[in-house]
C-alpha cells in the first residue's frame, strides 16, 4: 500500500515535471489554464452550487487566469471515480462526498464532519469549516494526493423509507438501509438497529424501487435531485450528521503552479463556502415544501434524544483515532 510519505513524493515529482510547461503569471493571463471540475451532482444540488461560486470567486480573483470547465451530473464518472481521477491527475479539480474522500484517499481526518449530531446546523457548520481546524483536514487529505479547498454542507441526513414509515426509534428496526460503505457510517447505523447495505449513491433510487432496500439516509437535495421522492414517500427528519461536500484539486498541479495562483486557488475555496452553506439552507427548508406537495411524508422522530443517547459514544471513540478529529470535536463542542 502506498504510505503517506511515498504519496509526498510523487506529489513533488509530479510538481516538478508540471513547472516545466506552466507559464508565468503574465502569460496565464494572455492564455487561460484550461482545467476541469468533475463532480456526480445535478444542477439544483449544492454539489453543483460548490463548484459554480468556487469557479464564480476564482475568475473574480484571477481574471483570465483559468478557463476552469465544470462537468456535473456524473459526466466524467461518478462520486468515487471524479475523487479517484483528481487523485491521478488526469482531473485538475474534484467535487465530491467527504465520505467518498475518506474511502479513495484513506485520510480518516473527514470523518470528523459526520460523527452523529456533533454539527448543529449550518451556521455551526460554517464556523468549523473555515476553523484552523478545518483547514488542517483539508490540509491532510495531501497525504492522499490531492488538496481540500472548500468543504461544505450539502443537506443535513435525514430517513427516507419506501412502505414503512419511521415514527420512532423501534421503528429503524431491521430496515435494510442504503449507507455508504464507510467504516464510520456502518458502525452509526448498526447501533441505530437498521441492517445496512452499502450502494453506490447512482444506485440508490433502483434499488428502493425493487426492494432490494428499503430505506436510505439521505438529505433533501437528493430526494429532489435524484427523484427519490418518487420510490420514497416517507422523509423522517432527523438530521443526525451533515453530508460534507469537499472541492479538491490534485496536489501535484497545484503545486506546480505559481505561488500567485495557489493562493488565489486556496482563497477562491474559503470564499465559496458561506455562499454555498445559503443555497444549501435555503434548499433544505423550501424543499422539504416541495416533497410535501410531490406527496411525501414529512415526520418528526419520536424520540430523537434516545437516538443522540446512542450514537453518542462514538464521538470520542472517532476521536481516538485521529488528533486532526479530536482537535475538531473539541472546537465543535466549544462553538455549539
Amino acid at each position: 500500500m502506498t504510505n503517506g510519505f511515498t504519496r509526498r513524493e510523487l506529489i513533488r515529482t509530479g510538481a516538478a515535471a508540471a513547472a516545466v510547461t506552466l507559464a508565468t503569471p503574465n502569460l496565464t493571463r494572455a492564455q487561460a489554464m484550461k482545467v476541469r471540475l468533475g463532480h456526480a451532482a445535478n444542477e439544483i444540488h449544492p454539489g453543483h452550487i460548490a463548484a459554480l461560486e468556487f469557479k464564480t470567486s476564482l475568475e473574480t480573483l484571477v481574471p483570465g487566469a483559468f478557463d476552469l470547465q465544470i462537468f456535473p451530473n456524473r459526466q466524467l464518472g461518478d462520486d468515487r471515480q471524479n475523487v479517484e481521477s483528481c487523485v491521478a491527475g488526469t482531473l485538475e479539480f474534484c467535487g465530491g462526498s467527504g465520505s467518498t474522500i475518506s474511502i479513495v484517499t484513506g485520510q480518516v481526518s473527514l470523518d470528523a464532519y459526520q460523527l452523529p449530531f456533533l454539527i448543529k446546523d449550518y451556521d455551526h457548520f460554517a464556523k468549523l469549516a473555515l476553523s484552523a481546524e478545518g483547514d488542517a483536514i483539508n490540509e491532510s487529505l495531501m497525504d492522499g494526493g490531492i488538496l481540500g479547498l472548500q468543504t461544505t454542507d450539502i443537506g443535513q441526513r435525514h430517513f427516507a423509507s419506501v412502505s414503512k414509515p419511521v415514527r420512532s426509534t423501534a421503528d429503524f428496526a431491521g430496515l435494510k438501509t442504503r449507507i455508504v460503505p464507510l467504516e464510520l457510517h456502518k458502525i452509526i447505523w448498526e447501533t441505530v438497529g437498521v441492517s445496512p447495505v452499502g450502494l453506490p449513491y447512482g444506485e440508490v433510487y433502483g434499488a428502493l424501487e425493487t426492494g432490494t432496500i428499503d430505506a436510505c439516509e439521505i438529505n433533501v437535495s437528493s430526494m429532489l435531485g435524484e427523484n427519490l421522492w418518487e420510490v420514497a414517500k416517507h422523509f423522517t427528519l432527523t438530521g443526525h450528521y451533515p453530508w460534507h461536500n469537499v472541492t479538491c484539486v490534485n496536489g501535484a498541479f497545484f503545486e506546480g503552479l505559481s505561488p500567485e495562483l495557489q493562493e488565489a486557488i486556496r482563497t477562491a475555496g474559503r470564499d465559496s463556502v458561506q455562499p454555498t452553506l445559503d443555497y444549501t439552507a435555503r434548499q433544505d427548508l423550501d424543499g422539504r415544501e416541495e416533497l410535501k406537495a410531490k406527496g411525501v411524508e414529512i415526520l418528526e422522530l419520536e424520540g430523537l434524544e434516545d437516538m443522540k443517547a446512542q450514537v453518542s459514544p462514538i464521538v470520542e471513540q472517532w476521536s481516538a483515532k485521529s488528533p486532526l478529529i479530536a482537535d475538531f470535536v473539541t472546537a465543535a463542542q466549544n462553538s455549539a
